[in-house]
């Protein structure tokens, strides 16, 4: 996420020279591409830490810091 994002509520992954952006509501791409084996550890990631996206999107919107989101297990 990147401070004065707008909506609906997203985050960017990057993998190499390649960058996604997905809503964190259903994870649906909103736009360019991962390559499938990294998409997947993005979307399983996402789904695991929905809650503090929403929080840090929430976050983001208020002015405050970011927290801190764990690695995928």
């Amino acid at each position: 996420m990147y401070p004065k994002e707008h909506s609906p509520p997203h985050f960017h992954a990057k993998y190499n020279e390649f960058e996604i952006i997905i809503a964190i509501k259903d994870f649906a791409i909103l736009e360019g591409k991962l390559p499938p084996r990294a998409l997947s550890f993005v979307i399983e990631w996402a789904f695991q830490h929905q809650d503090e996206l929403m929080k840090n999107w929430q976050n983001m919107l208020d002015q405050k810091p970011f927290e801190k989101i764990e690695p995928l297990n």
